[in-house]
């Protein structure tokens, strides 16, 4: 499991987490997924693309699980 910083931020948007670590090539990609229903937030399919990520959720995607803290 990867580790997601939000330095000091309250949030980050899903569509910008998945591009920001590198799961996907680019924010229309990460929508796309989003979409299609392939990402997972605390273990539920999340369909909203700029849902708010806060400090303690995980994020799933294919084989990647990152931890916002």
């Amino acid at each position: 499991m990867e580790n997601f910083d939000l330095s000091g931020r309250p949030y980050v948007e899903l569509c910008d987490l998945l591009k920001l670590t590198g799961c996907c090539s680019s924010g229309g990609h990460a929508k796309q997924v989003i979409a299609a229903g392939e990402v997972k937030v605390d273990g539920q399919v999340e369909l909203r693309k700029r849902c708010k990520i806060r400090s303690g959720q995980i994020v799933e995607y294919g084989t990647e699980r990152l931890k916002v803290v």
